[in-house]
C-alpha cells in the first residue's frame, strides 16, 4: 500500500472537507479524467479509477474514520488479513476492535469497553458501496437515454464460489477456537488474573482454516472484476445528480447481500439551451426591422423547430413563454416551460448609401414612435426643472 497516494490529495480537499465541498471536488476531479473525455488514456483511466475509489471512501463515514486513523490499512480488505479478509472486521468500535487491550479493559469495566461485542467472522455483511461517475449530453439528460459504464467492483470468486478453498475441496472448522474466531486467555494484571479474549492466531480470527486456498483468488474468496453494465438515466436529470443500482456495489461477505453502487450525473452544456430546474431558456436575434413590423420567426425547443409570430414594436429584451416546451419532470407528470428571449441585432459596417436612407426614415419618425424615449426625456425634465 506504500504505493497508494492520499486520498485527501487525490481530491485536492482537506482532511476536514464537509460532504458538500468534498462532492464538488470529485465531481471536478471525475470529469477532468472521465475516460469518454479521454479515449485511450491509459493515465487518464488509472487517475479516474484512483479519484472514485478516494470518493468511496471518503463519503462513507464509517471508512473515513478508518482512514483518518489508521490510513489505507484501515480501509484495505485483505490488510493483514491472510485467509481471512480484514483482521478489522469492517468497523473499529472503540477499543474493542484492538485484542488484549480492549479485553482488559472491558473485563474491568464489565460488558466490553464502549459497550461493544466482536462480531462473528463467519456472520454475513453487506457489500461495500462503490461510485463512479458519467457524462452525458444536455439533449440525453432532457430526454432520458440508456449509457453504457464501466463498472469495477468486488465480487465472489467464480472459482471457488466465495468459499477461499480449491475447487472441490472446502474450509474446515478451526479446532482452536472451534469457528469463533475468539480464543479465551487469562491475563496476569495488578488487579489478579483477568479472563480475556482475543482473536485466534490459529484462523487469524477467521474461525476456518484452508489447507488448499483457491489459486484463481488467493485464497480471499473475492476478487476484482470490471464490467460494462447498460444503464438508464431518466429523463429530467440534471447536473450533478445521481443514479443508485442497488445491490449493484461489492459483493455481500459470507452470504451477505452485495452494496450499491452510486453514480453521479455530469451533463454538458448547450450551446443553445440553458436550464434552470425543469425550465430552459434560449435568446434568438432578429433584425431592427422584424422588431418594427413583426415577422414570424423559427423558434428551437427540444422536440425540433417551431413556429412563433412576434408583434410590431417588439423591444430588445421582450420575453415569451412555449408553456410544456421545457423539461420533462424527473419522476413524475408534466413538462417545465421554454423561455425566448428577443435580441434586437443593431447592423454593423453600413455603406453610405444605407446610412443615408437610415437617416432618412429617422428623421421621418415622430416623437409618438418612441414613446418610451419620449417618457424618458419628459421625467428628466421634470428633473432639473
Amino acid at each position: 500500500m506504500a504505493d497508494k497516494r492520499d486520498y485527501y490529495e487525490v481530491l485536492g480537499v482537506d482532511k476536514g472537507v464537509n460532504d458538500d465541498d468534498l462532492k464538488k471536488a470529485y465531481r471536478k476531479a471525475a470529469k477532468k479524467y472521465h475516460p469518454d473525455l479521454h479515449p485511450g488514456d491509459a493515465e487518464a483511466e488509472k487517475n479516474f479509477k484512483e479519484v472514485n475509489e478516494a470518493y468511496e471512501i471518503l463519503s462513507d463515514k464509517e471508512k473515513r474514520a478508518r482512514y483518518d486513523q489508521f490510513g489505507h490499512a484501515g480501509v484495505d480488505p485483505n490488510f493483514g488479513a491472510g485467509q481471512g479478509g480484514n483482521p478489522f472486521g469492517g468497523g473499529f468500535g472503540g477499543f474493542g476492535d484492538f485484542g488484549d487491550l480492549g479485553d482488559i479493559l472491558g473485563s474491568m469495566f464489565g460488558g466490553g469497553f464502549g459497550g461493544q461485542r466482536r462480531r462473528d467472522p463467519n456472520a454475513p455483511r453487506r457489500g461495500a458501496d462503490t461510485a463512479t461517475s458519467i457524462v452525458i449530453s444536455f439533449m440525453e439528460a432532457a430526454k432520458g437515454c440508456k449509457k453504457e459504464i464501466r463498472v469495477t467492483r468486488t465480487e465472489s470468486c467464480s472459482e471457488c464460489s466465495g468459499s477461499g478453498a480449491e475447487k472441490g475441496t472446502q474450509p474446515k472448522t478451526c479446532q482452536n477456537c472451534h469457528g469463533t474466531g475468539q480464543v479465551t486467555m487469562g491475563q496476569r494484571t495488578p488487579f489478579g488474573v483477568i479472563q480475556t479474549q482475543g482473536a485466534c492466531e490459529t484462523c487469524r480470527g477467521t474461525g476456518k482454516i484452508i489447507d488448499k486456498p483457491c489459486r484463481k483468488c488467493a485464497g480471499k474468496g473475492r476478487i476484482r472484476s470490471t464490467t460494462e453494465k447498460i444503464i438508464d438515466i431518466p429523463a429530467g436529470i440534471d447536473d450533478g445528480q445521481g443514479i443508485t443500482l442497488r445491490g449493484g456495489g461489492d459483493a455481500g461477505i459470507n452470504g451477505g447481500p452485495s452494496g450499491d453502487l452510486h453514480i453521479t450525473v455530469s451533463v454538458r452544456p448547450h450551446p443553445v439551451f440553458e436550464r434552470e430546474g425543469y425550465d430552459i431558456f434560449c435568446e434568438i436575434p432578429i433584425t431592427y426591422a422584424q422588431a418594427a413590423l413583426g415577422d414570424e420567426i423559427t423558434v428551437p425547443t427540444l422536440d425540433g423547430k417551431a413556429k412563433f409570430t412576434i408583434h410590431e414594436g417588439t423591444q430588445p429584451g421582450d420575453e415569451f413563454k412555449l408553456r410544456g416546451k421545457g423539461i420533462k419532470r424527473l419522476n413524475y407528470s408534466g413538462y417545465g416551460d421554454e423561455y425566448v428571449k428577443i435580441v434586437v441585432e443593431i447592423p454593423k459596417d453600413l455603406s453610405k448609401e444605407q446610412k443615408k436612407k437610415l437617416e432618412e426614415f429617422d428623421d421621418s419618425l415622430e416623437e409618438k414612435n418612441y414613446k418610451k424615449r419620449k417618457s424618458f426625456f419628459d421625467k428628466l425634465k421634470d428633473m432639473f426643472d
